[in-house]
């Protein structure tokens, strides 16, 4: 997927996760932001200043500090060898330095110096968990004194550049994944690649993950690993991204490096370090296995003229669940990925398609946490049956697979999908890959392929799983694309309210709207339609005043927003 990139978990995706993976105040639309940042990159404006030296919590943000439930991310190492434990505690070793990386990309202030400034510990924690003083589920607000607007390019760009300068400006590596913008010595903008202005972090992970590879059993993820980190190295990744996706049968999994580009708000250039630690899990995963042969077939039947679904998607494609320990860097900010597809380097994915990784335990805990609650305080009572895991695990897997699926090159020469839709193109792949994961689900029951659940217990559940995504706020691509998904089913029916505030699925307007905004994705993708796009956002990326009142309503309910790790090598024993 809404990225090793490998380029969405997640992992690459569209109106969105990745992976997988993610709204909140009806002010804070995408079109009062698109303002604020053709003035300039950063909106960098001083957030109710005091005189105290200690940020304090500001007025309003007393209850959110309750908005993430934790979680204990364990999982079944018995199977392993005394060579696996070893590297499993190097490869979380190498994550924290990711995590490190992704503060600096983040916020401009010294991690350790910033938290130790707060002295409220909730607050403390509430600072950690958004990687800095603004709240990542609630549209980027700033949640502490003394503390700037968040800036749309975060740290990747100077804070006084403006989108117009950027635009008019012609200097190397202007649109690259692994660099960041700075001035030179006479003021013009220039790049710095990630592994001159990061050498001593990188090479410090570079060299974790070297000492890592002498403890793999499989020989395969052994390469990989020494791969990553000439990539770390050299800011090559695409070698790695052909190794990753050679491998089969390594029980142990690690996703690292700078992969998805969402926190680059600016653009959606810049690509964001992160890391996830996988173990497979060997029998969900040869359940899973199936799906991916339907690819080509399925591709071939979307909803749109045919040039817009020309691309073969890669047949090396694989499917997969696995249990994560460990989250960190752009993966552990704000919403939680549940599901991971990489890589997002367009070549390799025409070549060799992606990886999709279900991360199951992660899955298991939002759905118990979360999209229950949800159900029992939004979904209608004859409905709310409708709603289960199996059809939680299947929409967030199909949105994973789904992303393979559609165009990754736009018709008229405009380069990639990514490049043409900039800062949009991350939320219309995340509402991409909803829509068509639908799409799949239904077609795939039609064939007998898929034997568990009904439709109407899919759509319910993705009912239920729009509430949830909303909520992370409109900074992020998945809650984005969910009100643009909301607004549209409304539009054409797909849903009811009644009088109690209730919601309710009607299964074939639902299954019309599915496809006529898949032929209005697919569309605005092939035509690298940036103003259209635009257009969608403005008109349909917005909480109306009912919506917002629902929300409120599971707010009341005090029912989790998301989840938090209690994660590390002690938790695990190793």
């Amino acid at each position: 997927m809404k990225a090793l990139k490998l380029t969405k978990i997640a992992a690459v995706v569209l109106l969105a996760s990745t992976t997988l993976t993610a709204c909140n105040n009806s002010d804070d639309s995408s079109s009062a932001n698109n303002s604020a940042i053709e003035q300039t990159a950063s909106s960098h404006k001083k957030v109710q200043l005091k005189a105290e030296n200690q940020p304090e919590l500001l007025t309003g943000f007393e209850n959110r500090l309750n908005i993430y439930k934790e979680v204990t991310l364990t999982a079944d190492l018995s199977h392993l060898s005394t060579n696996q434990k070893h590297m499993l505690a190097l490869l979380i070793d190498a994550s924290k330095i990711m995590d490190d990386l992704f503060w600096q990309q983040a916020y401009s202030q010294d991690k350790e110096s910033f938290l130790a400034s707060i002295s409220d510990e909730k607050v403390r924690r509430f600072a950690e968990q958004n990687y800095g003083p603004w709240d990542r589920l609630d549209g980027d607000k700033v949640f502490l004194s003394q503390a700037v607007t968040k800036a749309h390019g975060a740290e990747f760009y100077p804070a006084d550049m403006t989108k117009s300068e950027f635009e008019q400006s012609d200097f190397s590596d202007k649109k690259g994944l692994y660099s960041v913008v700075r001035r030179d010595n006479d003021g013009k903008l220039m790049t710095v690649a990630y592994s001159e202005i990061y050498h001593d972090k990188m090479n410090r992970a570079a060299a974790i993950l070297d000492e890592a590879s002498k403890f793999a059993d499989d020989k395969e993820f052994a390469n990989y690993l020494t791969m990553r980190a000439q990539a770390l190295r050299t800011d090559d990744y695409q070698a790695s991204d052909y190794a990753w996706m050679d491998m089969k049968n390594n029980p142990i999994d690690v996703v690292i490096g700078p992969i998805e580009s969402y926190e680059d708000q600016l653009y959606g250039y810049r690509a964001a370090f992160e890391s996830y630690v996988l173990i497979k899990d060997l029998a969900w995963s040869e359940k899973l296995a199936k799906y991916v042969q339907y690819l080509p077939e399925l591709q071939k039947g979307l909803p749109v003229p045919k040039k817009y679904k020309a691309e073969v998607p890669g047949s090396d494609a694989d499917l997969n669940a696995y249990d994560v320990i460990y989250y960190a860097g752009h993966a552990n900010a704000g919403s939680k990925t549940i599901a991971i597809n990489l890589p997002n380097d367009e070549e390799v994915q025409l070549k060799k398609g992606t990886r999709r990784l279900q991360l199951k335990n992660a899955m298991r805990a939002k759905f118990d946490a979360i999209m229950l609650p949800i159900a029992d305080t939004l979904i209608v009572p004859e409905q709310r049956k409708n709603v289960t895991f199996t059809g939680f695990f299947a929409n967030t897997m199909f949105h994973e697979v789904a992303h393979g699926l559609g165009i990754k090159n736009t018709l008229n020469g405009q380069g990639t999908v990514r490049q043409a839709l900039k800062e949009h193109a991350s939320a219309l792949e995340e509402g991409k890959a909803d829509i068509l994961g639908l799409y799949m689900i239904r077609q795939l029951l039609e064939k007998g392929a898929i034997t568990e659940g009904s439709l109407e217990d899919y759509y319910t559940t993705f009912m239920a799983g729009i509430f949830r995504s909303i909520r992370f706020g409109a900074s992020s691509a998945h809650g984005k694309a969910n009100m643009v998904r909301f607004n549209y089913f409304q539009e054409h029916g797909a849903f009811s309210r009644n009088e109690q505030g209730l919601y309710s699925i009607n299964v074939d307007k639902m299954t019309a709207a599915i496809d006529s905004l898949s032929k209005l994705i697919l569309t605005l993708q092939g035509d690298g339609d940036y103003q259209g796009v635009v257009k969608l956002v403005k008109e349909s990326g917005v909480i109306g005043e009912i919506l917002a009142a629902d929300l409120a309503r599971l707010e009341a309910a005090n029912i989790p927003v998301d989840i938090v790790f209690k994660q590390g090598k002690q938790v695990l024993g190793l």
